[in-house]
């Protein structure tokens, strides 16, 4: 075998190695790129499941506040139905029908309905601005007890016609002279037995229970901006007459406010507002709440205990 033919073969055999190395590598690689789609098929399923649950969770909150959308757009079509019925139920009777029915219903609590009455002997301790906002009290009073279906038969007494009041009473409200309510210059300790008699005032110890047809319920005609201490209360504790204050504490609590500021004092109308109401609905909860002015510092307490039969 000459020279030439070695080298030859050599060179076969060299290139048949590369040739085997070349193949292994291939494997080699073909070998990682596989485990390498592998890890990135895995890793991309799982990012598919976990946007997959996103995309379910978002799916169902959305699904959710739908769902809440439609239950108050159909509570509130409800709501807005039976106002217009209620509305729509009212104009069958004409203006003059109404006001008939209206003095029908107030001359009837005058002879069978629970009695109020202001006790406007305080007068002389207020000021010209106090009688006036006690006008407007009064005209506010009235037309409540005029909407109300179940109206008190009201009196005002110790009003001097002589007096400021009564003047402001005239000069503030329209048709004064012509309210069917017993206006008089005489005390209530004059128009009624004490034993009938319950002096509202908010500085009573004892808390009103039930509003009873048979007794007068007497509200200190007052309006004092200066917040002269238990005016009202002197009053009534010096007649001997029994005494009974808003169930305020029963059934409300103090809500926290910036000025720390919390009061019991209502004007005459508010606390008509809060009886008429309880009447309504035997509800001091409901009566309270819907008669307090929210400025007041009291809310509804949600502990408040049961309340029991009328």
């Amino acid at each position: 075998m000459n020279v030439t033919t070695q080298l030859s073969e050599k060179v076969c055999s060299s290139e048949e190695q590369q040739l085997i190395l070349n193949e292994d590598s291939v494997s080699d690689m073909m070998e990682l790129l596989s485990v390498d789609v592998e890890l990135s098929s895995s890793a991309a399923d799982r990012e598919e499941t976990l946007c997959s649950k996103n995309v379910m969770r978002k799916q169902r909150n959305w699904e959710r506040r739908l769902e809440a959308k439609r239950r108050k757009r159909k509570e509130e079509k409800q709501r807005r139905k039976q106002s217009q019925q209620e509305k729509d139920f009212v104009p069958q009777f004409s203006k003059r029908v109404v006001k008939a029915i209206t003095k029908e219903r107030l001359e009837e609590a005058r002879t069978t309905g629970p009695r109020l009455c202001v006790d406007l002997s305080m007068t002389d301790c207020m000021s010209h601005k106090e009688i006036s906002r006690l006008a407007g009290q009064i005209r506010r009073l009235y037309g409540s007890n005029k909407k109300t279906q179940q109206p008190f038969h009201l009196f005002l007494t110790d009003m001097k016609k002589d007096g400021l009041l009564y003047r402001e009473c005239i000069r503030m409200n329209a048709g004064f002279l012509n309210y069917l309510i017993d206006v008089t210059e005489d005390s209530w300790t004059e128009l009624f037995p004490s034993e009938d008699i319950i002096y509202l005032t908010p500085d009573a110890s004892e808390a009103l229970e039930q509003v009873d047809d048979d007794k007068v319920y007497i509200l200190g005609g007052l309006v004092d901006e200066s917040i002269q201490k238990k005016i009202s209360y002197t009053r009534a504790k010096e007649l001997g007459v029994q005494m009974a204050r808003l169930p305020i504490d029963e059934y409300m609590v103090k809500k926290p406010n910036s000025k720390n500021f919390y009061s019991k004092i209502l004007a005459i109308n508010q606390v008509f507002e809060i009886l008429l109401t309880y009447r309504d609905t035997g509800s001091w909860t409901t009566a309270l709440s819907a008669g307090i002015p929210v400025g007041k510092g009291y809310v509804a307490s949600s502990e408040a205990l049961p309340e029991g039969p009328r």
